[in-house]
């Protein structure tokens, strides 16, 4: 009997303290009166009808469960949007599965961008849907476990207190879904498209074509060549002449840092006024200075030294991709010294101390002290240094707009992908190849950075350096 007690009462214990933790964790519901129930369960509540009721209709769910001003704000929604977007909805789907039928009539861009839109629209209502169904769900399962639903002043308190940072969010969202996510979904469907000069509305239609434009980049003999250099040529630019201005800033960084150097932010000052000079000033400025014919660089430089008539900077690809290299070169070191000084000055003496005493060597220190943390608090930085050039357009359309021609193909000799995919939409309007090789930039740049971020330490947990 004894310990039967001890049971009994271990089981009240257990059952008041279960209750406790379902009344904090439940703050917007209360368990029903026991007077008024007899301490037994409500009468059957089913979820499974009220799931039936939202999707048969939003808001009977919550009608159902006597959330009435909850219910009435799903039906409004529900009712507005299929008197004012269903009819609008439907045509732009039909627009974006057709582009249109009759020319001259028939704009296939705006349908295009209509559809676009109304596949946005539809996206918001599902979503809407789904947390519709979801709450009477939710709802009913309550109402059938015996707690009551809280009352509309409670509901609203509950509501503002917790959904009032989504609230604050929710014009950023819309900015972001119509600065981002619509132009990049209007890029990739044009991909799949014919639409260049020859297929311009509204005049003609715009098809689709499927991957017929990704697979005359790889086999139309132009295209392949044009891609290939291109690309190639892009990737170069990328790793030289990023790597080059990162050298150049940690080996004067370094120099500057150094105790025995006097006069440190004199020579600091000096060293960022490239980068206080706004950037396409400076590249105008070399510009003229690499001329083949008065540019300062052959007249006093060139001829002097190796005579004849100077190189060619601005009519061969060669020297030209070299020009721009150190011009980048030039533009970029400032940045990357600022950067890497303000970590050497972090590092700690008594690391290069300790160094000392077990008899490291200059090298030794640069290699396991200095690298190592300069690298793990600049990595994401430099990161984005490589993929900025990648897509630095200015400095090669500002240069010579990417030039000089070349023959058999329709990109000049130093222009990169970005520069490229400008001439495709400005010169000869070809839309459609364009956004094929946006996608490819688009593609290359994310998994380089997705891949580089993931293996950074910087990215990892602490403790690892």
């Amino acid at each position: 009997m004894q310990i039967m007690g001890r049971e009994s009462s271990h089981y009240l214990y257990g059952t008041a303290y279960i209750k406790g933790v379902i009344q904090m964790a439940l703050p917007d519901y209360q368990q029903e009166d026991n007077k008024e129930t007899g301490g037994r369960r409500k009468k059957k509540h089913s979820p499974a009808l009220a799931v039936f009721l939202s999707i048969l209709f939003a808001g009977l769910g919550q009608l159902y469960n006597r959330r009435y001003v909850k219910g009435i704000c799903f039906l409004v929604i529900e009712a507005a949007f299929l008197v004012t977007m269903l009819q609008s909805i439907n045509y732009g789907l039909w627009g974006l599965r057709t582009l249109g039928t009759i020319p001259g009539t028939d704009h296939s861009i705006r349908l295009l961008v209509f559809g676009v839109l109304s596949v946005i629209g539809i996206f918001f209502a599902l979503a809407l849907y789904i947390a519709n169904v979801l709450d009477a769900r939710n709802q009913a399962r309550k109402i059938r476990n015996g707690w009551k639903p809280s009352s509309f002043r409670n509901t609203i308190s509950a509501f503002y207190e917790y959904a009032f940072p989504y609230l604050m969010t929710f014009p950023g969202l819309l900015l972001m879904i119509f600065v981002v996510i619509f132009p990049l979904l209007f890029s990739v469907l044009l991909a799949f498209t014919n639409y260049n000069l020859y297929n311009s509305p509204p005049r003609n239609l715009v098809d689709w074509v499927g991957f017929d434009n990704f697979v005359n980049l790889v086999t139309v003999p132009l295209w392949q060549d044009t891609f290939l250099s291109v690309f190639s040529w892009t990737i170069v630019w990328t790793v030289v002449a990023t790597t080059l201005q990162i050298a150049l800033g940690l080996f004067l960084a370094l120099i500057v840092n150094d105790p025995r150097i006097k006069f440190k932010k004199l020579i600091r000052t000096v060293l960022i006024l490239p980068w206080a000079v706004p950037a396409f000033v400076t590249i105008l400025i070399f510009s003229a200075m690499f001329n083949d014919d008065f540019g300062a660089i052959n007249r006093d430089i060139i001829i002097p030294l190796i005579g004849g008539g100077g190189l060619p900077w601005l009519s061969d690809p060669f020297y030209a991709r070299i020009a721009i290299i150190l011009i980048q070169t030039w533009l970029g070191f400032p940045f990357i010294f600022a950067l890497f000084t303000g970590v050497l000055q972090s590092i700690s003496k008594d690391w290069y101390e300790a160094a000392d005493v077990d008899g490291g060597s200059r090298l030794q220190k640069f290699r396991h002290i200095t690298l190592p943390h300069v690298l793990f608090a600049t990595a994401p930085l430099l990161i984005m240094q490589y993929a900025q050039n990648f897509n630095n357009f200015n400095i090669i359309y500002l240069f010579n707009e990417g030039g000089p021609p070349v023959r058999g193909q329709n990109a000049g000799g130093t222009d990169i992908l970005i520069s490229w995919v400008y001439k495709l939409t400005f010169d000869t309007n070809n839309y459609s190849m364009a956004a094929v090789i946006s996608i490819i930039m688009g593609g290359i740049v994310s998994c380089f950075a997705f891949y580089q971020f993931r293996k950074t330490r910087s990215f990892k947990e602490e403790g690892e350096i």
